[in-house]
């Protein structure tokens, strides 16, 4: 089933979504050769400490493509892309499983809030970094990144609201962040920029 709602009005009605206070989102120019129309976020986590103990934690791009007609590789006019990296503790790196388990992270975040999708695809890469000579002081860095797409099925914009909070579950999981206990809502307002 096709959603009744516009692109236009969708992407109106996605403005409004407000993730938890750690994450900083930014509304940022889409790509325009992809699809005939696209939409596009980014979003910062932070450790959620204040003033100088701040630090970013997390980032990442969502991506939301329509392209009427669809294309036959999404199997539907709808396609969700992201990007996300995250710090990683060096032990968590090093475990040969860590792909798995980021592409599962995925797929949960997902089905924990119900999102209904199919087609999806993506990579799951660990990096890490050593510093040498006058960066040596520097610690060593691990981190994870996730290119991931998928199509949502969509027939309210509560169903895309669905996909976005999987997005933000997937990037406070991979983050470290606890979850919110069950019941409990963020209160406030959506921490933007621009």
């Amino acid at each position: 089933m096709k959603s009744t709602l516009s692109f236009s009005e969708m992407i109106e009605l996605l403005r409004t979504f407000t993730p938890r206070p750690e994450i900083i989102l930014e509304e940022v120019p889409a790509p325009q050769k992809l699809a005939a129309h696209s939409f596009a976020f980014t979003a910062d986590i932070s450790n959620g400490l204040l003033a100088d103990a701040e630090e970013e934690i997390a980032s990442g791009r969502f991506v939301l493509l329509h392209e009427p007609g669809g294309q036959d590789t999404w199997e539907g006019d709808y396609r969700c892309v992201t990007f996300m990296r995250a710090d990683v503790e060096s032990e968590m790196q090093e475990d040969p499983l860590l792909p798995e388990v980021g592409w599962n992270w995925l797929l949960d975040s997902l089905n924990a809030t119900g999102a209904q999708f199919n087609a999806s695809s993506g990579t799951v890469t660990r990096v890490s970094s050593a510093s040498f000579g006058k960066l040596s002081p520097r610690n060593d860095d691990s981190e994870i990144e996730i290119r991931a797409s998928w199509t949502p099925i969509i027939n309210s914009v509560e169903d895309m609201f669905l996909h976005v909070q999987a997005w933000c579950n997937l990037m406070t999981e991979v983050s470290g962040l606890p979850p919110l206990p069950d019941g409990v809502a963020t209160i406030g307002f959506a921490r933007r920029r621009g």
